[in-house]
């Protein structure tokens, strides 16, 4: 998909900013990407205390990133409130709100994510190169491409994954040419 066939991203709000720059909420939104799940089912996949993971879980609600689906009986007859992620995240441009703390929170949430698969077989690039700045902007916008293609393929009986790619500007060695 070339990047003219991309969907318009509209600029993120403050608020949206800051909900998704904590890694505990993107690994929250990643969970309830496939199945709505409860605070207590999250809490227990995430190894966190229920109010700790309640308060992120608002936060996502209040900022839309989070939908609660219907009330169901839990086991032991409780009634339950699961959250099922809207996918929101995919149609904002985060841009300078808070682009660097959001692309911290994702390279944290994916360590957590790529730590707790146990996936052996990973694919896992990490690569140094010099660009001149119309060839930096290439190379995001063509990865950007990449994923909103990727995103399009989504099939719901797929295997699930997780995709990072991430693009920054290193700081030079001191000793000139590397």
């Amino acid at each position: 998909m070339a990047a003219a066939d991309q969907p318009e991203r509209r600029p993120a709000t403050l608020a949206e900013a800051r909900a998704v720059s904590n890694p505990l909420r993107l690994r929250i939104l990643r969970l309830c990407l496939d199945d709505a799940l409860t605070n207590r089912e999250l809490a227990e996949r995430l190894g966190k205390d229920p109010a700790t993971v309640l308060h992120h879980v608002r936060t996502l609600v209040d900022t839309g990133f989070l939908a609660a689906e219907p009330v169901r009986r839990g086991t032991r007859g409780a009634r339950e409130k699961p959250y099922r992620a809207t996918g929101k995240s995919w149609t904002l441009d985060i841009g300078d709100a808070a682009g660097h703390a959001v692309g911290v929170a994702i390279v944290d949430a994916f360590r957590h994510e790529l730590v707790e698969s146990g996936d052996l077989d990973a694919s896992v690039t990490r690569l140094g190169v010099r660009l001149s700045p119309a060839d930096r902007t290439e190379l995001i916008d063509r990865l950007d491409a990449l994923a909103a293609e990727f995103k399009q393929r989504d099939n719901p009986s797929g295997e699930p994954v997780g995709i990072v790619f991430g693009v920054h500007r290193r700081r030079r060695s001191s000793g000139g040419a590397s």
